[in-house]
């Protein structure tokens, strides 16, 4: 696009109301620089992108027939350039992930504040006048894969984030909000992708580990079980035999006495 050209700009929610309030706060703040395109489902938000040449999809996910997500698919295919935000009420990780893949400009959560939906359109809006429509089919297949390498090793290294963070901080008395809140995460996300990345829950996971580390305290006679309980975050030393029989199957005394066999 060339600087100073109006952009167009596709809105999509089935709710009327909703398309009427987004509509107004975008003509208030950018005037004429946005021209605005309306869909009311997945399948017009289509047509109507490619038949009035948009820039900017701002797209609602939970749609009749096509949904957000899918109508974001085939505009990508058509329009490698131009920018996809979701507005949505759903804070689905499933979602999120599918918002990365369609490499998303931004994935907002209704109710969203005006000014955060206002930046995020700014930035939509520079991007549009400094972009160009062509690029091949090929290089669309090589950021593809490169924008799903990208997410892969973004998963990983958040994992390990996690890890480390468990690993340092198991022995007090930490819950999976302590941990978000650590990571900047929201606690829907971050417990979304915990269960995704290591095939269970966090509290299931940090029983699992401080066992495994109070295993390795056992093998020391000259700790008693009260001490190794505080050690590795459980205070109460009920609780800790009765997580340590759940893991085990044993006792903590039971796992001593056996282990020293």
């Amino acid at each position: 696009m060339v600087e100073n050209e109006i952009c167009r700009i596709l809105i999509a929610d089935d709710e009327p109301i909703e398309r009427m309030v987004i509509s107004k706060a975008v003509r208030n703040y950018f005037g004429d620089e946005l021209e605005i395109v309306e869909a009311e489902n997945g399948r017009e938000a289509i047509a109507r992108f490619l038949e009035q040449d948009c820039q900017i999809a701002l797209l609602d996910i939970s749609m009749p027939g096509i949904d957000g997500l899918e109508a974001a698919e085939k505009i990508r295919k058509e329009n490698p350039t131009c920018s996809i935000i979701f507005l949505t009420a759903y804070d689905e990780f499933e979602y999120a992930k599918r918002a990365i893949k369609v490499r998303a400009m931004d994935y907002l959560l209704k109710p969203s504040a005006k000014d955060e939906l206002i930046a995020v359109l700014e930035e939509a809006v520079y991007v549009s006048r400094h972009s160009t429509k062509e690029v091949t089919s090929l290089q669309r297949t090589e950021t593809e894969e490169k924008d799903e390498k990208q997410e892969v090793i973004k998963n990983q290294v958040l994992a390990e984030h996690i890890r480390e963070y468990i690993e340092a901080h198991y022995m007090e008395d930490i819950c999976l909000q302590d941990a978000a809140k650590q990571l900047h995460y929201s606690d829907a996300y971050f417990c979304r992708f915990f269960k995704q990345n290591f095939d269970k829950n966090f509290i299931v996971y940090l029983s699992e580990l401080r066992v495994e580390k109070a295993k390795e305290l056992l093998s020391d006679v000259t700790i008693n079980i009260k001490e190794i309980g505080q050690r590795v975050g459980y205070r109460d030393s009920s609780y800790f035999t009765k997580v340590f029989k759940r893991v085990t199957g044993m006792t903590p005394s039971e796992y001593r006495y056996g282990a020293s066999m």
